[in-house]
């Protein structure tokens, strides 16, 4: 389980179906079969290696479904990733209950500069749109959020504010229109509708 609150900007130095991310502050505690938040999606560590000055080189292996279901196909040598490692039982839960599961890929719309930070428009596919409500929350490539408004129709989007901080720690300060992003809906939504009878995401 996870926040949503990213520790670490990770640099990619291998991509594809075995992916190699260059990591400092959170490798220490990532030994192989330790779990990872990368840009949102829940990874296993495979192997860990020495890096430069003091970081480490964390591999994962990704899955057809991973690469299928996230946009961490779209990722290359020198990229950046969020990355979050596993709450501990007695950790604060800074941001959100986030379980590292994507839902679906969202593609970046709009990006406006306020007077302080951004707003950002993201569209999000027709059927996770049920479960993003204006003040709720979503997890965005792994960082939790409140959503600012929802606006429906036939190419449904979500708001959300970046204040500086965000987009100082996180690759949404380097999102660009067009970009696609991963995106995980609140939990708490999905089990209210399934206890209501609902068929959950399609």
């Amino acid at each position: 389980m996870f926040t949503g609150i990213v520790e670490e900007l990770g640099t990619v130095r291998q991509a594809g179906p075995r992916m190699v991310i260059e990591a400092s502050t959170v490798a220490p505690d990532c030994p192989s079969g330790a779990s990872l938040a990368v840009s949102g999606a829940c990874l296993t560590v495979v192997e860990r290696a020495p890096g430069a000055d003091g970081a480490a080189r964390l591999a994962f292996d990704l899955s057809d479904e991973t690469l299928a279901r996230t946009s961490l196909g779209d990722r290359a040598p020198g990229d950046r990733v969020n990355l979050e490692r596993a709450v501990p039982a007695a950790g604060r839960l800074g941001g959100h209950l986030v379980q590292g599961h994507v839902d679906g890929i969202g593609v970046i719309r709009e990006i406006e500069p306020v007077q302080v930070g951004r707003t950002v428009r993201v569209e999000v596919p027709a059927g996770l749109a049920r479960y993003v409500a204006e003040k709720g929350s979503i997890t965005v490539d792994g960082v939790s959020l409140t959503v600012t408004d929802v606006v429906d129709g036939e190419r449904p989007t979500f708001g959300v504010a970046l204040i500086p901080f965000t987009l100082e720690a996180t690759t949404l300060g380097r999102a660009e229109p067009g970009g696609r992003v991963n995106l995980e809906v609140d939990v708490v939504a999905r089990y209210v509708e399934r206890l209501l009878g609902g068929s959950g995401p399609t």
